[in-house]
């Protein structure tokens, strides 16, 4: 009897560490997935609803992660192509991240695609991938949004409001007060492109600028780690954006790393623009690590 129960114990022992081995061998890297791109995948019926996506040779649902591209463009103008020359870099220096470059629709004076289109876009791409992260491979918990402009702003905001995985968030001289931006507007044409994007002024739709503002959403010590970087002859986005969210991040001790670029506007490229990519690398691997 007592080898009965003997064998049989060691037969269950034996069975659960074999389950789990080949549990173990499902997480492995791939080395049979090769690295694909795969452009203009569609997320909606719009033809701006769109993404390209870059696979990484040998990925996994463990640690394979998920990068988010969003760009700028005052929301009326630019595209997922603004990032083209940034892939390469990141495809080389982030070997284990999926990454998503990504579309949306855009506002236009005449009073279409008015926010929260490009909010509501941004989050739609999120929801779209995630749910497609067994056929691509990645872990859906380990994500992060990279913006620039107001592409930073639908990046903060993606990381702020929801309840998902985003971990960390890079956010290249993004607005983050729009009040504040419609009141001491750097350029005088501002305020009423402001007023149409949001449907009003500060005063006759106080919610809409809120809802787009994320300094009034960073409430909470539980939003993702962020790096913010800014130009202090930024003449477009004026960097007492970046110092408000600097602040409200110090008062909630959230972790973030604020570098400022004496001279620069809105935009740079050179040296600066190396230490952009480098310090956001570095800010991943701490954040994310392998």
């Amino acid at each position: 009897m007592q080898l009965s129960k003997g064998i049989c114990y060691l037969f269950f022992v034996t069975l659960t560490i074999s389950i789990i081995s080949c549990n173990k061998k499902n997480v492995l890297p791939n080395n049979t997935l090769q690295e694909q791109t795969l452009l203009n995948v569609a997320y909606g019926n719009n033809p701006l609803q769109t993404m390209d996506i870059y696979l990484p040779a040998g990925r996994d649902t463990i640690h394979t992660k998920l990068l988010l591209l969003i760009h700028g463009g005052a929301w009326t103008s630019g595209d997922k192509t603004d990032f083209d020359t940034a892939i390469t870099t990141l495809k080389t220096s982030l070997p284990n991240y999926v990454i998503a470059n990504i579309n949306y629709r855009l506002a236009s004076i005449q009073g279409t695609n008015l926010w929260p289109t490009q909010l509501n876009d941004v989050q739609q791409a999120y929801q779209f991938i995630l749910q497609q992260s067994n056929k691509y491979v990645f872990n859906k918990k380990q994500v992060a949004a990279f913006g620039a402009s107001a592409g930073a702003q639908l990046a903060l905001l993606l990381g702020y409001t929801i309840n998902n995985n985003i971990k960390a968030v890079i956010d290249l001289f993004g607005p983050t007060d729009l009040a504040a931006l419609y009141y001491n507007a750097p350029n005088p044409y501002y305020p009423s492109l402001l007023s149409i994007f949001l449907n009003g002024t500060p005063v006759t739709n106080p919610a809409s600028y809120t809802s787009a503002s994320p300094l009034f959403l960073a409430t909470n010590t539980q939003i993702p780690p962020t790096i913010i970087f800014h130009g202090t002859a930024d003449d477009v986005v004026p960097i007492s954006q970046s110092d408000s969210l600097n602040n409200r991040l110090n008062n909630l001790n959230v972790y973030h790393e604020y570098i400022q670029y004496q001279g620069a506007g809105h935009g740079w490229t050179g040296n600066n623009l190396i230490d952009t990519y480098s310090k956001s690398i570095q800010f991943l691997q701490k954040i994310m690590p392998n």
